[in-house]
């Protein structure tokens, strides 16, 4: 079992940056892609950002690949996501989850509570 916790959420002015970490406890995410989702009141969950293990490889959603960067210490068992130059519409809480291939299927097992980002005009 692999217990997700988010901080470094908050309340920031559009341009701003804002720094969010995802702590795991329990076991090890060493193993596992990470990913960082955000879900605004009224829609859907979406994935802004993952990376791979070793974190050879990472995806951002589109309208996020300039702004936001994604990293991870396996030696913290830690994943962080740098978000700059910041948009009311980022405005959502963001969670952190774990996944892996079970059964030849990728899936995200564990998740987070999520920390609230708020992006003021």
């Amino acid at each position: 079992q692999v217990q997700l916790v988010e901080s470094g959420g908050g309340l920031v002015q559009a341009g701003g940056s804002l720094r969010l970490s995802c702590a795991a406890s329990g076991s090890t995410i060493s193993n596992y892609n990470m990913g960082w989702f955000r879900q605004a009141p009224g829609t859907a969950r979406e994935l802004v950002a993952a990376i791979t293990p070793s974190s050879m490889n990472t995806y951002y959603a589109r309208s996020e690949k300039d702004r936001f960067t994604i990293s991870r210490d396996n030696s913290k068992n830690t994943v962080y996501l740098e978000m700059n130059r910041l948009k009311p519409e980022d405005t959502a809480v963001y969670s952190c989850a774990a996944g892996k291939v079970e059964k030849g299927l990728f899936e995200y097992i564990y998740w987070g509570r999520g920390t609230q980002v708020t992006v003021s005009s």
